[in-house]
């Protein structure tokens, strides 16, 4: 079985660690031929000294110096955004990983795309800002948008089951020909660990610091990542996701709090029959399925040990405690621009949380206030979009200065 030829975008990053693990542990079928960091030159280079990755990028480019001194081999270097673009596109490479937190990944997306790549999603901001660009693209470049969301890999797991293997291999894999039906679901079901405050009264929100909200009972995640994981921001960007991904109704995608993360999400059919995805905590498994796809291949991650596993619980979320999945549902119904100015505007308001500018709950008060100052324009090109989130962060930054005088 030939290899997959992967370029990393964020490499640098939890999700790239994880993907180094999976190429370590799969070297048969995993190749990395690329890797792109933001401005970490020496994690870098010491991961492209492991790799030996023939094509490595930097996008902060004063730190070029760092990254050639560390360096032990001499890869081709790209620089800088457009070398973001570039990495993306290489001949070489089969898949392209997008694990870039914020909006950075969305032009070399597209250009991985445009190029025939099949897209590996971790980076969320992807398709909650331009979902519907992105996978029209996809279809008319006939490559795969891969989800390695641990909840999205798990829908899409849940939706293959109920197509018959034997067919999935026959199939040529193009995009065309595995389109996976969901006329016959009735439920997309979310699961969120529910976060550090799952059981904290809302009177006591005021009181909740960068340092507490940072400690996530189960995932190692970064620290915007882990930040939306307590305010539920996290899901309600999922729900969206969601939507785009497999080309369901808002209304059709639910959330519900599951702390233990083992069950990673659910898909209910209109038979009332659920499957489910289940396994540890680790983001290797959704890396390696989102790159052997169709086929499972056997690795060292540990399975589940049912004997150990004292309970599953499952909850309903606290709409009004955690007004994020609510607000993400109404941008979602809305669409057009409004999904990138609810995101734009979360990012503003966990910087100036962590930064001790505004209070925990006045997150999801500075995004609401930004959303209902926005008239969203409906199927917007890439420009408009870009456009309403830089108009989104500004706006944000004028509702942070007014709630921290």
């Amino acid at each position: 079985m030939k290899r997959k030829r992967v370029v990393i975008l964020g490499a640098t990053g939890s999700i790239g660690e994880s993907a180094l693990k999976v190429a370590r542990d799969i070297s048969e079928r995993m190749e990395i031929v690329g890797l792109a960091a933001n401005s970490n030159a020496e994690k870098l280079a010491a991961t492209a000294n492991e790799t030996r990755a023939p094509f490595v990028c930097l996008v902060n480019e004063t730190k070029i110096d760092i990254l050639r001194r560390t360096l032990e081999y001499k890869p081709r270097i790209f620089l800088g955004d457009a070398g973001l673009c570039e990495i993306a596109s290489l001949t070489d490479a089969d898949m392209v990983l997008v694990a870039i937190v914020g909006t950075g990944g969305l032009r070399p997306a597209l250009t991985a795309i445009e190029a025939g790549k099949d897209l590996a999603v971790a980076s969320k901001e992807i398709l909650v800002m331009a979902g519907e660009i992105v996978m029209r693209e996809a279809r008319e470049y006939g490559v795969h948008v891969l989800p390695v969301d641990s909840e999205h890999n798990a829908i899409f797991q849940c939706l293959e089951g109920k197509r018959s293997t034997l067919n999935a291999r026959r199939s040529t894999l193009n995009a065309e020909s595995f389109t996976l039906d969901v006329s016959d679901v009735r439920r997309i079901i979310l699961t969120a660990s529910g976060g550090p405050f799952r059981e904290t009264p809302r009177k006591d929100f005021d009181s909740i610091t960068p340092e507490q909200a940072l400690k996530h009972p189960t995932w190692n995640m970064g620290p915007k990542i882990t930040i939306d994981s307590a305010t539920l921001f996290n899901k309600g960007l999922e729900m969206i996701e969601a939507h785009w991904l497999f080309d369901v109704e808002m209304k059709r995608v639910e959330v519900v709090i599951h702390p233990q993360s083992i069950v990673h999400s659910m898909v209910e059919f209109t038979d009332g029959s659920t499957l489910a995805q289940l396994s540890y905590s680790d983001m290797c498994f959704p890396i390696q399925y989102a790159v052997t796809w169709p086929d499972r291949v056997p690795n060292t991650l540990p399975p589940l040990d049912f004997s150990k596993l004292s309970k599953l619980e499952f909850f309903t979320p606290r709409y009004e405690d955690f007004p994020a999945l609510n607000l993400a549902r109404r941008a979602g119904e809305t669409g057009g621009t409004l999904p990138a100015v609810m995101n734009a505007g979360n990012e503003i308001a966990v910087a100036a949380f962590l930064d001790r500018q505004v209070r925990f709950q006045q997150i999801w008060h500075v995004v609401e206030e930004v959303m209902n100052r926005h008239k969203a324009i409906a199927h917007p090109n890439l420009d408009a979009i870009l456009q309403a989130d830089q108009w989104a962060r500004n706006e944000a930054q004028g509702c942070v200065k007014s709630l921290s005088r």
